[in-house]
């Protein structure tokens, strides 16, 4: 009987000895390649989003309000005075045409190229959490010629782009669902002069 025992015994060791310890399955991140908002779209931003998780969102907000709202104030002090406050357009006259807006992103391809959920018009404990960005578009073909330089000069109208941080929420990432990314979103529409031909 002991005999039997301590095989026993040994098998269990053995059997035991050789698992592997326990390491939770979370489910890898799954980035969608183009958002449903993305799809008819040639911008690397959505400014309307149908499926856009706003109670997951307001769950997650709810759940991290004080370390949420630390990251969301060093946000909005750090870029506070990124854009100058001009006062009066009327006399600018721009060598390459544009259009310029105030925006509200929803979603947007951050640095690394994937897209992202930005955390823009939702509330928590009655604090409504928006994020602004300026972006200024050109209305021409990029390389084009600038319409208002004379022909005797090499030019062409480029897209210039500034980097924009934003509050993200990420439903994948289990310990905390927020951070701040960076973004490349358009700032100007600039004029390129290159040699002159008499």
């Amino acid at each position: 009987m002991s005999f039997k025992l301590l095989i026993f015994a040994s098998l269990a060791v053995v059997t035991m000895a050789n698992k592997s310890p326990y390491k939770p399955g979370y489910p890898a991140a799954k980035y969608e390649d183009v958002p449903l908002c993305a799809k008819n779209s040639t911008k690397p931003w959505c400014l309307d989003d149908e499926v856009y998780p706003v109670y997951d969102i307001q769950k997650a907000l709810n759940q991290y309000y004080q370390e949420v709202l630390a990251l969301y104030k060093d946000l909005k002090v750090v870029t506070s005075n990124s854009v100058d406050e001009l006062k009066d357009l009327s006399e600018e006259t721009y060598l390459c045409p544009s259009s310029t807006a105030y925006v509200q992103p929803m979603r947007a391809i951050n640095v690394d190229g994937k897209w992202r959920v930005i955390v823009n018009k939702v509330e928590s404990y009655n604090y409504l959490f928006t994020q602004t960005a300026r972006i200024e578009e050109c209305d021409i073909d990029v390389g084009s010629t600038c319409p208002l330089v004379p022909s005797c000069y090499e030019s062409k109208c480029v897209q210039k782009n500034v980097f924009h941080r934003f509050l993200v929420f990420d439903p994948y990432d289990y310990y905390f669902p927020f951070a701040i990314e960076n973004f490349q979103l358009p700032a100007s529409c600039g004029c390129v002069i290159g040699a002159f031909f008499p």
